[in-house]
């Protein structure tokens, strides 16, 4: 028989096990911040002023369940040519990314409206931002309660 033998484990292999594995306990989700929300909006609007108003967030405010949360914009617009929404952007404090999504609409959109779903970490407040075609921003503020969070892994 042709047997293959099995290497050994080295001091040097064996530590650089240990090693990984220790670090692997330590490490923690990634979460973002207030702050980091605060410049992630920034970087979308480029610095310039957000209005509250014009626009209609449309989230449960008390989830139970932080993985899979439906959540709409819908913008007060007409839609034409010379005034309609370019983008719309959802934004969170305590996700692992602050950009939850950013949507590009046209006037061919007819409608300003987006909807999708979102996970959700733990109790935050979430913010949709309207960017119009005149450099105008829009927006509004939810806090939403989760009692089971999402984006967790223990």
């Amino acid at each position: 028989m042709n047997e293959t033998p099995i290497p050994s484990l080295t001091r040097r292999g064996a530590l650089a096990a240990a090693a990984g594995a220790l670090s692997l306990t330590l490490v923690r989700p990634a979460r973002a911040t207030p702050e980091k929300m605060k410049a992630v909006i920034a970087a979308f609007t480029g610095g310039k002023p957000v209005t509250e108003g014009r626009v209609k967030f449309d989230i449960t405010l008390l989830v139970e369940n932080g993985n899979s949360v439906p959540m709409s914009v819908l913008v007060e617009s007409p839609m034409s040519a010379q005034d309609h929404v370019t983008r719309i952007g959802v934004f969170n404090e305590k996700n692992p990314l602050p950009d939850v999504a950013i949507f590009h609409l046209t006037p061919r959109c007819g409608r300003a409206q987006v909807a999708s779903r979102m996970r959700l970490n733990d109790t935050q407040m979430i913010t949709a931002i309207a960017e119009m075609s005149d450099g105008t921003f829009w927006s509004a503020t939810s806090e939403v309660i989760v009692t089971l969070p999402a984006c967790v892994e223990e």
